[in-house]
């Protein structure tokens, strides 16, 4: 009886918040859908680069490094720092330009990580917005992009946003880790220059539609639909009315419209590219892909970015989001809710121990 009771007792508590953390979650979105305006707001977030790894080697320095020795370089480091201040500063003075062309070159680093939606974009916009009044010749941008792919006018606006890079005569880079496949390899073409580690997934140039029919199953159960259009080819395919081959036809006809702006916009961003070879939807890793002339470089994007950082001023850019108080009491409600089921089971684990 002791058994049943706990278990019940557990059961209700387990139920209760639940049920609590579905209505604290629908009443968020009901808000959340009243103040849309204020979800783009936002700051820019600059991270000096060549200040991280500094950090990073005076921390393994003061490890394995005699301390006399390290005092010494860091003594010499300073003194080296204010001497090319005090250089500075004077050409400044002086009113001429001199400071500003002695200056070492900047490489701005940005992350895309791209869902089906692309919704990164949103963030990628404010980001080249920022960047692009700051850049001076000589200067370049690197886009460390990961993604799948996903809907086509989503990637297209992506897309737009690098060409706005390259509208500006700025070199840019684009390093894939992981994978830049269909949608993401149309962001990718863009570049100057792409560089992908050597198992990282490229390629997949083609177009993707699918949709399940539920028609039979209505007809089955005696359930009428009925699907209103004006325009004859309004509608193609539909999930619950009965499919014709008419309608196919048309669809399959736009897939290959698709795929034939898709294979155009690859072919003017690499000309040298054999498209009617890589046009096939099929992907390639990072050494295949060097070969098919997908990429330029097999390099990892931690690799780029070192070797830029003893002569160049390497700063990682991000736009974060402004969470209103719906996005931040939700993550607490999801947090508290989490904490107390995890200590339920717990008791309930300590009472099985016995």
């Amino acid at each position: 009886m002791e058994f049943i009771y706990e278990y019940g007792l557990f059961l209700a508590q387990a139920v209760t918040l639940v049920a609590a953390f579905l209505i604290l979650i629908t009443s968020l979105v009901s808000l959340g859908q009243r103040q849309k305006a204020d979800q783009h707001e936002g700051h820019i977030e600059i991270r000096d680069l060549n200040e991280k790894y500094r950090h990073i080697s005076e921390s393994i320095l003061e490890v394995i490094d005699d301390p006399e020795v390290l005092k010494a370089q860091r003594k010499a480091s300073k003194k080296k720092e204010k001497a090319k201040a005090k250089i500075a500063r004077k050409k400044l003075k002086q009113g001429d330009n001199a400071a500003t062309d002695d200056r070492r070159k900047r490489l701005y680093v940005l992350n895309f990580d791209g869902d089906i939606r692309a919704s990164a974009t949103d963030n990628l916009r404010e980001e080249i917005s920022a960047i692009l009044p700051q850049i001076v010749k000589g200067d370049e941008v690197l886009v460390n992009l990961e993604s799948p792919g996903g809907l086509v006018h989503s990637y297209g606006l992506a897309s737009s946003q690098l060409q706005r890079i390259k509208s500006a005569g700025v070199p840019l880079v684009v390093a894939v880790d992981k994978v830049a496949a269909s949608g993401g390899y149309m962001m990718a073409c863009v570049a100057d220059r792409i560089v992908a580690a050597p198992f990282a997934v490229l390629g997949s140039i083609g177009v993707l539609a699918q949709l399940p029919n539920f028609h039979r199953l209505l007809q089955k159960n005696d359930i009428d639909f009925e699907l209103l259009t004006a325009g004859e080819y309004k509608r193609t395919l539909t999930m619950f009315g009965e499919n014709t081959d008419k309608g196919r036809e048309k669809f399959v006809e736009e897939l290959e419209e698709t795929h034939g702006l898709f294979k155009s916009f690859v072919s003017a961003n690499r000309p040298s590219l054999d498209i009617g070879k890589v046009a096939t939807g099929e992907v390639w890793y990072g050494q295949n892909a060097l070969q098919e002339g997908l990429i330029d470089e097999l390099q990892t994007s931690d690799a780029l970015i070192q070797a830029r950082l003893a002569d160049w001023d390497v700063f990682e850019v991000r736009f974060v989001h402004k969470k209103n108080w719906q996005e931040k009491l939700g993550f607490a409600a999801e947090g508290a809710l989490e904490r107390s089921l995890l200590k339920i089971w717990q008791r309930g684990q300590d009472r099985n121990q016995y």
